[in-house]
């Protein structure tokens, strides 16, 4: 390592990474047309409805969309008459047919009409303008469109939509905490620039992979790196900043103090990012393709921030005035902190018994967050056209109309299959399509309830329960989708076990211990509860119900387990740098002074661009946004400011056990290197410490 940052080669490093930025800037927008085209439904090839694919498509080629066309007399009370009918069967025989091949249906009440016919699966904005035009002919109605076509469209525009407002917000509410924070202009700014910096690099690598066929990305997955990548860079570089201050108060020379601040930042950092990292990667055990993808984006989004962190920073802060961090930046030791450091370190066990009874509390209401899932038409904002639609359409219509199950049954035994499946509860209407060559026969079940609501996969069990037997086997979107339900729940109990011992062993060699990594892992999985409890509690309130997604839960595991052990990284390294000077007892004290400002402005930055996932039109991520969000808060408030140093405090010298460290020997024999005041420069700093 370097003993100092010389100006003459910072300047050729900022420039470097600045071209890089110019250069790969694009790719942030690029990206987004790249995820929002990769968005196919895939299933595990094992699964019954995935037999059912390759039966009905087996050169595997891309297949249309089902789409519901809905008309709707405009005048209450007025029925469909037969010219308008004869117009509609008109209109949708020029649409190649799906399920009910295009042929008009009649509402019971004789005042809606519907069609389901094809659409896509590329280039659907202009089909469904197309069908809307055509549609329009049938005079004296409304026309409204539902379906696994016209939800794809709505969600592929509005993230087209919100990919920009979802960037601006997150670098928006980063930015008015910084000022807030370094109260200054270009220090921000320096941070924000390197955030960019970051994005940008990750985007363009993401692209690549994506147009290699290597990874496909969503708009969900692009949104969590978005917001990611913003938030840890701003939090490394808080870091950085931190510890550059503290060093210049000894060092006036930008140069000579830079070189130690990132020699003592380097560790957690690096840590971090392989923690989160990690964490993610053990996504590559699911089941689903969507989520196996965003392990190695995050991976290498992780990478990227901490390599712009540990380099352009330093050089852009190296060429800056030693005032860019002004004297009441939140990047240091502050006598705020100097009250509940006290109150820590007089009544520990007091404490940290208070925190856990505050977390048990909250954790009470995690289980009302159920995995039941969430249907699309109630994820999307109420008043895309697709959910006008799907309400419109079970207003008048079995809610299922638009997807209807294709059962694949032998031709000897179609009509057995038929009558079970007419039998079966949540079946709204059985049909069948013309014969199949091939020894095979086709059913088709309309369901009583939306095709990807729980209700919808009950009636596929049940469905399944009853053809036993006849070697039918149960296909089309509400099987399809009750596949990857069950697919993501076996897989999670795989992943959430493999991230608890992923992060153990990165903490267990970060500190070099055993006990208080165990403690670590253990407060993040406490706290995540807490979270899981708190934000059940707000979905009810704000949304009406707790339900969510399996993956919602999975990613909010994974990114609180590993980002709570974050912010525990950044002060448990710092303690233990002055406890192996001092002992214990004088490295919390002094550690919790000098970490307390910076994380808990770290924290509030994570948590507001996770926040800023409300903006993103789909249900899930904001419930991804607002669980990570208050399990950061929570993690960066409460655990790390007084759960783990009051447990650390209690513990003593025991904490590092196996080990010892030097300086509490030197407690024991009596010798204690006495400890300096809190918010105190006087003492060496840990990168100075002995290991």
């Amino acid at each position: 390592m370097v003993k100092n940052f010389n100006r003459a080669w910072s300047v050729p490093l900022l420039a470097l990474w600045l071209l890089l930025a110019l250069v790969t800037s694009p790719f942030t927008v690029r990206l987004g047309e790249a995820a929002h085209a990769s968005s196919n439904l895939q299933l595990p090839g094992e699964a019954e409805s995935a037999r059912v694919d390759r039966l009905l498509n087996p050169t595997g080629a891309d297949q249309p969309l089902p789409l519901a066309v809905i008309w709707l007399s405009r005048t209450e009370g007025e029925q469909i008459t037969s010219r308008q009918f004869e117009t509609a069967r008109q209109v949708s025989a020029g649409f190649s047919g799906v399920g009910a091949s295009g042929v008009p249906v009649l509402s019971r009440e004789g005042r809606a009409l519907t069609a389901v016919i094809a659409a896509g699966p590329t280039g659907l904005p202009a089909q469904l303008a197309a069908v809307r035009e055509a549609a329009a002919a049938v005079g004296g109605t409304s026309v409204y469109l539902a379906g696994a076509a016209a939800a794809q469209a709505d969600l592929d525009g509005a993230f087209a939509a919100t990919d920009g407002a979802l960037l601006a917000f997150a670098l928006g509410g980063v930015l008015l905490i910084l000022l807030l924070v370094y109260r200054s202009v270009l220090m921000p700014l320096l941070v924000m620039v390197g955030a960019l910096v970051a994005l940008a690099v990750s985007c363009a690598a993401l692209y690549a992979l994506v147009r290699a066929g290597i990874l496909q990305i969503d708009g969900q997955s692009q949104g969590i790196v978005f917001v990611l990548v913003v938030g840890a860079s701003t939090d490394y570089a808080l870091l950085l900043a931190a510890r550059y201050r503290e060093e210049l108060s000894e060092q006036h020379d930008t140069a000579r103090a830079m070189a130690p601040a990132v020699r003592a930042t380097t560790p957690p950092v690096l840590a971090s990012a392989a923690t989160i990292a990690c964490a993610m990667l053990t996504l590559l055990f699911s089941a689903l393709p969507s989520e196996r993808a965003l392990g190695p984006a995050v991976m290498i989004a992780m990478v990227c921030c901490a390599a712009v962190s540990l380099t352009f920073l330093p050089a852009a802060l190296t060429l800056c005035h030693r005032h860019t961090l002004r004297p009441h930046a939140g990047a240091g030791p502050h006598r705020g902190w100097a009250r509940p450091t006290r109150t820590v370190e007089h009544r520990p066990r007091r404490v940290w018994l208070a925190c856990l009874t505050l977390l048990a509390a909250g954790a009470v209401a995690a289980p009302l967050l159920t995995q039941s899932g969430i249907p699309l038409h109630q994820a999307l904002p109420a008043k895309a056209s697709s959910a006008v639609g799907q309400r419109v359409l079970a207003r008048h219509f079995p809610a299922g109309t638009a997807s209807p199950l294709v059962i694949v049954a032998p031709t000897a035994r179609a009509s057995e299959a038929r009558s079970r499946v007419a039998a079966t509860a949540g079946v709204a209407a059985v049909s069948a399509p013309p014969a199949r060559p091939g020894g095979t026969a086709l059913v088709l079940a309309t369901l009583t309830d939306a095709p990807d609501s729980a209700q919808a996969r009950q009636t596929v069990a049940r469905l399944r329960a009853s053809l036993a037997g006849t070697s039918a086997l149960v296909g089309g979107q509400s099987a399809q989708l009750a596949a990857l339900h069950e697919a993501s729940r076996c897989s999670h109990r795989l992943i959430m076990p493999l991230v608890l011992a992923v992060v153990l062993a990165v903490l267990i060699v970060l500190l070099r211990c055993l006990l208080l990594p165990l403690l670590l892992v253990a407060t993040a999985w406490v706290s995540l509860f807490t979270a899981f409890g708190t934000a059940a509690v707000t979905f009810r309130m704000v949304f009406g119900s707790a339900a969510t997604e399996p993956a919602v839960v999975l990613f909010s595991f994974v990114f609180l387990v590993a980002l709570g052990v974050d912010y525990n990284i950044f002060l448990v390294h710092r303690i233990r740098g002055e406890a192996v000077v001092r002992g214990t007892t004088a490295g919390v004290r002094q550690g919790l002074a000098t970490t307390s400002g910076v994380i808990s402005a770290a924290g509030l930055i994570l948590a507001t661009t996770f926040a800023s996932l409300a903006v993103m039109p789909l249900l899930y991520l904001a419930q991804i946004g607002c669980i990570v969000a208050i399990g950061v808060l929570i993690d960066t408030l409460l655990v790390r400011l007084f759960l783990v140093p009051a447990l650390i405090l209690d513990l003593g010298h025991h904490t590092w056990w196996p080990a010892r460290l030097p300086g509490d020997r030197l407690t024991a024999d009596s010798t204690l290197v006495p400890a300096p005041p809190v918010g105190s420069h006087a003492s060496p700093s840990p990168s100075r410490a002995a290991p």
